[in-house]
């Protein structure tokens, strides 16, 4: 499988995520803009759902993400602020799936993160 076979709009559930973040996100992958076979786009979250608390200092609506796909390893960086670091994911290709489904970890490496910040898991399904 190729990055460019997971060019589209997917959805996004993470299970349990941190305060302030809401429980499900869309991610829409796309040709990384400098590196051909890399992925870049866009993972957009409504921080007004997230239940019960403000949203989170260190991540935005919207922020960018690159990345690769290496053996079915889906390997990407979040960054709110175009600079930082402020999310990774890490995911594997779900089998049977025909990549249309991936599952894995998210991490806050925000500055808002705790040092032992958990591993959040999460569910990547394709959505066109």
């Amino acid at each position: 499988m190729k990055a460019e076979q997971l060019h589209g709009l997917w959805t996004v559930r993470f299970t349990n995520p941190p305060a302030g973040l809401p429980n499900q996100a869309t991610l829409l992958l796309e040709r990384h803009a400098e590196f051909s076979e890399s992925l870049g786009g866009l993972v957009s979250r409504d921080l007004g759902q997230a239940i019960g608390s403000k949203a989170i200092a260190g991540h935005a609506p919207k922020a960018m993400i690159a990345g690769d796909l290496e053996g079915g390893m889906l390997l990407l960086d979040e960054s709110s602020d175009n600079v930082s670091i402020t999310g990774t994911w890490n995911g594997e290709m779900v089998e049977g799936s025909c990549g249309k489904a991936f599952k894995g970890t998210w991490k806050d490496t925000s500055r808002s993160a705790p040092d032992n910040a958990p591993d959040i898991p999460f569910t990547l399904n394709r959505l066109q």
